[in-house]
């Protein structure tokens, strides 16, 4: 059985599945556009309580996919999903994060990220994790070298945003490390 909470090894903060009483913090951390650029365009900008309504339902909604809010001292400040693939990838599952701006640069991602990944080996029949990261989110890729995905390659031109193409670096990371 997968955890319910998951505590990080920075003081504080735990991984815990969302709530309808995050919707204002999510709101919040959420409504930025530096924290948007990076992401697909299912999380907009402005982030509304229309938005925050569609994003918990789903979120807390019971389906395969995992997905946790990023607790500091019991506030969602940001969260991390894992989205497992079907037919011939159902060993594999997709992960994405995110983290409100004012908690960026402190290591709480990378944190977050490796103990997700502990316990998605651990509690799961999952072999593969994989997470895409647009070029330009330099960010995001240290994140994820850091808690030992390794780029496979690039997909160019693969996203459009803001008006242009941008190409995917493609990170996975698996169970025998």
């Amino acid at each position: 059985m997968f955890p319910s909470r998951i505590e990080l090894p920075i003081s504080d903060y735990t991984l815990r599945p969302w709530a309808w009483s995050d919707k204002a913090a999510l709101i919040h951390h959420a409504h930025n556009h530096n924290v948007s650029r990076a992401l697909f365009d299912r999380f907009p900008f402005p982030y509304t309580a229309e938005a925050a309504e569609r994003w918990l339902a789903l979120a807390t909604s019971k389906n395969d996919d995992l997905h946790f809010a990023l607790d500091r001292a019991g506030e969602a400040i940001g969260g991390i999903s894992a989205m497992r693939g079907t037919e011939n990838a159902r060993f594999t599952a997709e992960i994405g994060y995110w983290l409100g701006e004012s908690h960026w640069g402190r290591g709480v991602m990378t944190a977050a990220v490796c103990v997700f990944r502990d316990a998605l080996f651990a509690h799961t029949d999952l072999e593969r994790l994989e997470a895409g990261s647009f070029i330009t989110n330099h960010a995001s890729q240290r994140v994820l070298e850091k808690s030992g995905f390794s780029c496979e390659g690039i997909h160019r031109r693969k996203f459009f945003k803001h008006g242009e193409f941008i190409d995917d670096a493609m990170y996975a990371v698996l169970r025998s490390r």
